[in-house]
């Protein structure tokens, strides 16, 4: 993958109408042997001299803590992912979804212990969709159903796993899309991040992209406003990835909005 391609994005976020506080979280930040830097809602910048991370998180537990939980899984996160420069540097060329899965255990556990250190944090936990973008690949983690698409010459698929039971009868097609927005247990999470318990087998991959990919990591309040010909059509448009991403979260908020609804559109040219 030349480094010379440009990555586009734009973010956004809805606080539902079910509570003034947004639980979501979202980044986009950049990382190299000096540190990470969180970058500006929508911008465009080459893989010449950083890898991007982006990432959605949807935080859940009483009081405040559902909005905490997100938010400190990716501050960790952005800590985290610039030590594998560091040890390039040193010599060392860790493999990414290797780190990757250590990591995921060491946020984790961090959100778990400080669940245990307060009061208002008690049974905090969020799910995470994160793409990290290198010159050669993506690497991809997911952890509860917030979700990662990828749109190439206008075919969308789904790269993530959705941690529900209802999930996984939709992806083996036991049901229909209808059948799995109307299941009563389409929000029941079998893993997160944090919520004192193990955290299982998130979910990793490596993949490739190409010069016209277009991605979607989104939260599930986006989801439960549009239907995945939504997400197709809104993918395979060609329109800037601000655009995009208002037209699907106008359309969320529109036809449902009572949960927080997050998006980033990331587009490669």
């Amino acid at each position: 993958m030349a480094q010379d391609n440009l990555i586009n994005w734009a973010g956004a976020t809805h606080s539902g109408s079910r509570k003034q506080r947004n639980d979501d979280s979202w980044i986009v930040f950049s990382a190299d042997a000096k540190g990470s830097r969180q970058l500006a809602e929508m911008g465009s910048t080459s893989l010449a001299e950083q890898d991007l991370v982006f990432a959605v998180s949807d935080g859940m537990g009483g009081g405040n803590a559902g909005d905490m939980a997100s938010a400190m899984i990716l501050e960790r996160m952005a800590e985290l992912i610039p030590e594998t420069f560091k040890a390039a540097a040193k010599g060392f060329f860790p493999d990414s979804v290797a780190y990757l899965e250590q990591l995921l255990k060491d946020v984790h556990e961090h959100i778990n212990q400080a669940a245990l250190a307060s009061d208002d944090c008690g049974g905090m936990a969020a799910t995470l969709a994160l793409a990290w973008f290198s010159p050669e690949n993506i690497y991809l983690a997911n952890v509860g159903d917030s979700r990662i698409y990828r749109c190439r010459d206008g075919r969308t698929e789904q790269l993530s796993k959705d941690h529900t039971s209802a999930w996984g009868q939709l992806a083996r097609g036991e049901i229909s899309e209808l059948e799995y927005r109307n299941h009563p247990r389409r929000a029941a999470l079998y893993r997160v991040i944090g919520g004192g318990k193990p955290i299982g087998a998130p979910h990793f991959a490596a993949v490739q992209y190409m010069p016209g990919d277009r991605f979607l990591i989104c939260s599930d309040g986006l989801i439960d406003g549009v239907w995945e010909r939504h997400i197709r059509d809104a993918l395979a448009e060609d329109s800037l990835p601000v655009e995009c991403c208002r037209k699907l979260l106008n359309r969320a908020v529109e036809n449902a909005g009572a949960d927080d609804a997050t998006l980033i559109v990331i587009g490669i040219s």
